[in-house]
C-alpha cells in the first residue's frame, strides 16, 4: 500500500493560496504606498499664491495619484454666491426657430461706471457641458468687478457646426446690444473658453469678419467683435492627423471622415480666420495634455507672434487636459486671466 509523502501537497493544495494572497496584497499595498507618496509629495509643492504655476508631474497617471489621494484637491463645482455678486439665472441671449438659448448673468452688486464683460463657453468635446460648469469662474470675476456671463449652446447631439459658433457670437451681440442696462463697456466684451469653449472663443476673436458665421439668433444688427480672447487647452487647428481623426470633431461637423467633406475641417479651424486685425489673446496649455496636443498652442503662439498681435502663453509644464479642475491649477489660472483682462481690458 503506497502512500504520499508529507512534504508533497495534493493537487489543488489550498496551502498555495496563502503565498498567493500575500503577493497581491503586497503589490496592493505598495501600489497604495506609491500613490499616497506621489499625492503629498505634491502637497508639499504647492504654494497656492496664483502667481506661479503649481509644479507638475511626469504624467496623467501622476495626477490621477495625487488627486484620488488627495493631495490635489479639486474645485468646488457650485460654490456659494459671494455676498457682493448678483445672479440672474435663465436669461434668454438668442432663440433660433422654437429654442431658445440661455445665460446665466453674474454681476457686482454695487457697479461704478461700465465695466469689461465677459463671456465664457464652456467645454465638453462640443457634445457635453453645461454652462453651470463656468459657475466657479464667473462668480469669482463677477465679485472683482467684471459682469461675467456664462452661456448654453447647441451642443453636436442637437445641431452640427457652425450652430455653436453662431450660438456664442449671438451671446456677444446680447452684451454688446444690452451694454447700457448691463453696465458693460461695449468696447470691452472678452470671450473665455476652455477646450472645446477655447476653440469656440478663438473661432468669436478672430472670425468675426466671416458674416457667414453670425447665424440667426438675434441682434444682427451690432458686432460680434471682441476685445479679447482667452484660450485653456483649445484646438486651433483641426487639419492636423489628430484633428482630422478625433471621434468628436467628426460629431461636431457630422461627417464620418475628414475626406468626405474637407472644406469643413478648414472652415472649423481658428487658424483659418485668424489675422493681424484680432484681438490679444491668451493661452494656457498643460505640455502632456492627451486630448489637445500642446503643440496646437505652440502653433498658435508663434502665429500671433508672427502677426504682432499682443499674446501671452503659459505653457505649463506636467499639466494634462482639464488641469484647471485642480485647485492649484484654479487659482493659477484664474490669477492669470485677471492679470491679461486688467492688462487689455482694464479692472
Amino acid at each position: 500500500m503506497s502512500t504520499i509523502p508529507e512534504t508533497v501537497p495534493p493537487a489543488g493544495n489550498p496551502a498555495r493560496k496563502p503565498r498567493l494572497w500575500r503577493r497581491i496584497l503586497g503589490r496592493l499595498m505598495a501600489s497604495i504606498l506609491i500613490l499616497t507618496a506621489a499625492g503629498y509629495l505634491y502637497l508639499a509643492r504647492w504654494s497656492g499664491d496664483g502667481q506661479h504655476p503649481p509644479r507638475g508631474f511626469f504624467s496623467r497617471h501622476e495626477v490621477l495619484a495625487a488627486v484620488l489621494t488627495g493631495a490635489v484637491p479639486l474645485v468646488e463645482k457650485d460654490p456659494p454666491l459671494p455676498p457682493a455678486v448678483e445672479l440672474q439665472k435663465e436669461i434668454e441671449y438668442g432663440k433660433v426657430g422654437d429654442r431658445s438659448l440661455h445665460l446665466d448673468l453674474y454681476k457686482p452688486r454695487k457697479l461704478q461706471g461700465k465695466v469689461p464683460g465677459l463671456i465664457f463657453i464652456h467645454g465638453g468635446g462640443w457634445k457635453t457641458g453645461k454652462r453651470q460648469d463656468y459657475r466657479v469662474y464667473t462668480s469669482w470675476f463677477a465679485e472683482k468687478g467684471y459682469v461675467a456671463a456664462t452661456i448654453t449652446y447647441r451642443l453636436s447631439k442637437e445641431a452640427k457646426f457652425p450652430a455653436a459658433v453662431e450660438d456664442a457670437k449671438c451671446a456677444v451681440r446680447w452684451m454688446r446690444k444690452h451694454a447700457d442696462s448691463l453696465g458693460v463697456d461695449p468696447d470691452k466684451i472678452v470671450a473665455i473658453g476652455g477646450s472645446a469653449g477655447g476653440h469656440l472663443s478663438m473661432m468669436v476673436g478672430y472670425s468675426s469678419d466671416d458674416k457667414s458665421l453670425e447665424g440667426t439668433g438675434g441682434h444682427t444688427d451690432v458686432s460680434s467683435k471682441v476685445a479679447a480672447v482667452v484660450n485653456i487647452y483649445g484646438p486651433y487647428d483641426l487639419e492636423t492627423p489628430e484633428g482630422k481623426s478625433a471621434g468628436v470633431v467628426r460629431d461636431f461637423l457630422g461627417k464620418n471622415s475628414y475626406q468626405e467633406a474637407p472644406e469643413l475641417w478648414k472652415r472649423v479651424s481658428p487658424a483659418t480666420y485668424l489675422d493681424e486685425n484680432d484681438p490679444p489673446t491668451l493661452i494656457i496649455h498643460g505640455t502632456i495634455d492627451e486630448v489637445v496636443p500642446v503643440e496646437q498652442a505652440d502653433r498658435l503662439a508663434k502665429r500671433l507672434g508672427d502677426l504682432k498681435i499682443p499674446f501671452r502663453y503659459l505653457r505649463i509644464d506636467g499639466w494634462p487636459h482639464a488641469m484647471d479642475a485642480a485647485m492649484p491649477m484654479h487659482v493659477y489660472c484664474r490669477s492669470q486671466i485677471l492679470r491679461f483682462l486688467k492688462e487689455q481690458v482694464g479692472p
